[in-house]
């Protein structure tokens, strides 16, 4: 029965199960891994100290096919002083650079195991600075310390580039000091257009 002056209320009915819209994300570092194309290594025993530095790099060799995106890095260095990193884009370092055998791809259930186009090399108890390339930014850390960014693949580097993780202590220390640099990175077919 209308009752006059009474507020009326219009329900629309629910949407049934098959009309909702399903959507799931997931983060780019899982998708990658899921297709085999996602890879972690590092640098391990780093020595520097005594007026040496010592950096780890990702390199993209020039006829590699793909192009470089970096993900995550993490610099560790176990000395009794603070140091800093700098962080190159396409620099040549000082020093010979030897490969870093510490790289696996993070998707193991691959048959035969991906293997990463880029390398990761190091080198220790280098004179001199980068030259060339852009030193993009610098981080300083504690004694014992981790340091460490997600870039989420905002870095990128073509055949050729690369990205460079260079370490020196910040005081005059005698004593000799250890480090280690890890990366994580992931690598697409550069796509050509007619």
């Amino acid at each position: 029965m209308f009752v006059p002056n009474e507020p009326k209320f219009f329900c629309s009915p629910p949407n049934p199960p098959d009309a909702i819209e399903k959507s799931v994300n997931i983060p780019i570092e899982l998708y990658e891994s899921e297709r085999g194309k996602y890879f972690i290594g590092y640098a391990d025993n780093l020595t520097l100290g005594n007026g040496t530095s010592a950096w780890a790099r990702l390199y993209n060799p020039c006829h590699s096919g793909v192009n470089l995106y970096v993900n995550v890095w993490t610099v560790t260095e176990v000395s009794d002083s603070p140091f800093r990193a700098q962080f190159w884009f396409n620099a040549t370092p000082p020093g010979t650079p030897t490969d870093s055998p510490l790289v696996t791809p993070s998707n193991t259930a691959y048959r035969p195991i991906p293997k990463p186009k880029v390398k990761l090399q190091l080198a220790s108890n280098v004179t001199g600075e980068p030259v060339g390339g852009v030193k993009a930014f610098v981080r300083r850390g504690e004694p014992t310390t981790t340091v460490v960014e997600t870039e989420n693949g905002k870095l990128i580097f073509p055949p050729g580039g690369s990205f460079l993780v260079f370490l020196s202590l910040l005081e005059n220390v005698t004593a000799p000091a250890d480090g280690r640099i890890a990366f994580g990175w992931w690598e697409e077919p550069i796509q050509t257009f007619p």
